[in-house]
């Protein structure tokens, strides 16, 4: 499908801020590396990032894959999910009840970044949730909550028990369903997601091992976010500032369509 007049890259570079537009390039880049992992599930699913300086948001056209994603094809919507500049598409209604919820309240987040993952749902369809056996899990359990699955996300109602249920938290398991992160970069919820969804893998691998499992101790639980601030050499968040310019490198070197 090709893009309406008002939608060319020059168009909306024109149209928007130079803060907007990185904000546009970086979650276009977010989109195409979640595609590039396999996270992807075919149009479904959203990543969202806030419009610097503003309560706005900016969110995928409903239709388009993610590897087809670009900054001046995403959607930009207030809170309320009005379109806030001419595009062809519209939004996930599901994916707006979800994102919306969550910026609504939670002023330090810029990015929200939802998958449907095979080793996600697995986990997610698990009673116990995460378990505590491997490194990764340590640094989602330090920051972890969960929410009932409620069927698709249309009810605007589920809003108020979504944000009761990620509190402060960085990491949402939502039960049957699939895995969130949000950060106060995308980079940082970028990286969150990977090791969230590494977690996954491997616990659904040594599940499947058969063999009884080695649970890591609560005294080391216990100190997981001192550990996350020491590997990624920041107090807050995941350190996504020091793997982004290398995942940057990479998409680039394959296709760098992101940017227009």
């Amino acid at each position: 499908m090709s893009l309406a007049p008002a939608l060319t890259p020059q168009n909306v570079k024109a149209q928007v801020s130079a803060a907007e537009w990185q904000a546009r390039v970086d979650l276009a880049a977010c989109y195409r590396l979640v595609a590039l992992h396999g996270w992807d599930d075919l149009i479904f699913t959203h990543i969202s990032a806030k419009v610097p300086g503003t309560d706005d948001f900016l969110i995928n056209p409903y239709g388009l894959m993610f590897h087809e994603i670009t900054a001046s094809s995403l959607v930009k919507v207030d809170q309320a999910g009005n379109k806030l500049m001419d595009s062809p598409y519209e939004i996930n209604p599901a994916g707006y009840t979800i994102h919306s919820a969550i910026h609504e309240v939670r002023h330090d987040v810029t990015c929200v970044l939802h998958t449907h993952t095979a080793a996600g749902v697995a986990v997610a369809a698990q009673k116990q949730g995460v378990l505590p056996i491997s490194q990764q899990s340590i640094f989602v359990l330090s920051s972890l909550a969960y929410h009932a699955y409620e069927g698709v996300a249309l009810n605007h109602e589920e809003k108020a028990r979504l944000q009761a249920d990620l509190g402060e938290n960085s990491f949402l398991m939502l039960h049957n369903h699939g895995l969130l992160t949000c950060g106060s970069t995308i980079a940082d919820t970028f990286l969150m997601m990977f090791t969230f969804q590494r977690a996954c893998e491997i616990q659904v691998l040594a599940q499947n091992g058969g063999a009884e499992l080695i649970a890591i101790g609560p005294q080391i639980l216990a100190g997981a976010k001192a550990m996350v601030a020491a590997v990624t050499k920041s107090a807050q968040g995941m350190g996504g500032a020091l793997a982004w310019p290398a995942l940057l490198r990479k998409l680039d070197s394959q296709d760098p369509g992101y940017k227009s």
